[in-house]
């Protein structure tokens, strides 16, 4: 099995910052992509930021310049560090990833359970 903990969300004013972790376990022998959805309420889940195990990234265009998006490839780890918060940020922000591991011998996506991010004016 694989799991995806998040970690890092809450409420901040508008101008504010937070930090975003995910880090996923289990039977894990190569992680791909990772990155960082986010869905507000009435709206579809949209691509934040992606990051290749290499280190490339690509971002949402509302968000280049304010999100920063890393990892940590032997902790199995993603980070997400959000500055300059607007209230149109305000969303459940879900990790993903996609993953090899040693019981379906193929690559996966796996998502996490999803942590708040709730940007006041």
């Amino acid at each position: 099995q694989v799991q995806l903990v998040e970690s890092g969300g809450g409420l901040v004013q508008a101008g504010g910052s937070l930090r975003l972790s995910c880090a996923a376990s289990g039977s894990i022998i190569s992680l791909n992509y990772m990155g960082w959805y986010r869905q507000a309420p009435g709206k579809e889940r949209e691509l934040v930021a992606r990051i290749s195990r290499g280190g490339s990234t690509n971002y949402l265009e509302s968000v280049k310049g304010r999100f920063t998006i890393s990892r940590d490839n032997a902790k199995n780890t993603v980070y997400l560090q959000m500055n300059s918060l607007k209230p149109e940020d305000t969303a459940v922000y879900y990790c993903n990833a996609d993953i090899y591991t040693s019981f379906t011998r193929d690559y996966r996506d796996y998502w996490g359970q999803g942590t708040q991010v709730t940007v006041s004016s």
